[in-house]
């Protein structure tokens, strides 16, 4: 290693040796560069630098790194700042440091045999701080917007509902309550809520609900092709029997027996599913008009229909819906689209 005060053009006198032989792989000019020390070299007498004002406080020393190879990396010099000369690249990598004067309370000085010098440790230290800073500054400005213009389905629900005030959580819009079997309002007193959906061509089965209980589903397995029908004691609305008839391939007569014997006040609940009507007869049209229905008359190959009827009602039912299969408006192909109803059924006084 050289070292060169660029603030004096010749050595002084008491600071050194004479100028050494050229090293390998530099120019005349850069071998030959005088090798001042800054302060008193090991074995060189106490007060040797001790009177020279040129060797004791120089107010910049420059080091002139040189390796010994090709692509040989030069350790880091404590306390010192790197920089490459212009006129110093070479194939060699000819490094040029410069180095300022410190006091000796400095907090960056080390002691001389100090294996790893206080500067050494910072330039090492320096790399993964500025990484980690990085990413913490990233982290919070992201929870920041995430905060700022965070909405339903942005992260931080926890962080959102600290920062947000009392006030604002009070406006803000209520989810819709739902109340039994799904109803948007809840049912008079003396009512039942009810809602059932018809089957979706055959794929998909038919639905009866009744005070938030499911009474016929494909859940439940009780549900099948043609007429489901659920009956309920009109006064208690607890389930009397639930079964499903086959209407394209089953026994009308099956059907017959089951609403023939019904007790005064029993709701009939019925949803179609597929094929209602194929195997429907005079006799089983006229017992469900006897229940209230109005549209049995003209249920058909594929139609849709819900209907909610009582045993001994005076007038035609309020609850029953009905849609003809029809190529021109069908909803699937064959099949008319599902219907869907609910509403409130008053519950029965007296039942025989």
């Amino acid at each position: 290693m050289l070292r060169h005060s660029p603030a004096a053009g010749a050595v002084p006198a008491g600071c050194g040796p004479a100028p050494g032989p050229p090293l390998p792989g530099l120019s005349d000019r850069a071998a030959h560069l005088p090798r001042l020390p800054s302060r008193a070299e090991p074995g060189d007498p106490p007060d040797k630098a001790a009177h020279n004002p040129a060797c004791i406080a120089p107010r910049a020393r420059a080091f002139l790194r040189v390796p010994e190879e090709p692509g040989q990396v030069v350790g880091r010099t404590s306390r010192c700042t790197g920089r490459v000369h212009p006129a110093a690249r070479t194939k060699h990598r000819l490094t040029l440091v410069f180095c300022c004067p410190q006091s000796a309370g400095s907090p960056n000085t080390a002691p001389a045999d100090d294996p790893n010098p206080a500067g050494e440790v910072d330039m090492r230290l320096a790399g993964p701080l500025r990484i980690v800073a990085l990413i913490v500054t990233v982290g919070l400005t992201w929870i920041v917007v995430s905060i700022l213009l965070g909405g339903p389905g942005s992260g931080f629900p926890r962080i959102q509902q600290l920062f947000s005030s009392p006030e604002n959580s009070a406006t803000a819009e209520p989810r819709a309550r739902k109340y039994k079997c799904g109803l948007p309002q809840p049912c008079p007193e003396e009512h039942l809520a009810f809602r059932m959906v018809s089957g979706a061509a055959n794929v998909i089965g038919p639905k009866i609900c009744l005070e938030d209980k499911m009474l016929m589903s494909s859940v439940k397995d009780n549900v099948g092709r043609g007429l489901n029908i659920a009956l309920v004691n009109g006064v208690s609305g607890e389930l009397i029997e639930a079964r499903a008839f086959d209407m394209w391939a089953g026994d009308v007569n099956d059907l017959l027996k089951f609403i023939r014997p019904l007790h005064e006040g029993t709701l009939v609940f019925v949803a179609s599913y597929d094929d209602p009507a194929t195997k429907m007869n005079e006799e089983t049209r006229k017992l469900f008009s006897d229940l209230g229905s109005k549209n049995v008359k003209d249920l058909a190959f594929r139609d849709s229909w819900v209907f909610v009827g009582a045993k001994g009602v005076q007038n035609k039912s309020p609850f029953e819906q009905h849609v003809k299969n029809s190529k021109h408006t069908n909803k699937y192909e064959g099949w008319p689209e599902a219907l869907e109803m609910e509403g409130c059924i008053p519950r029965r006084t007296t039942a025989s």
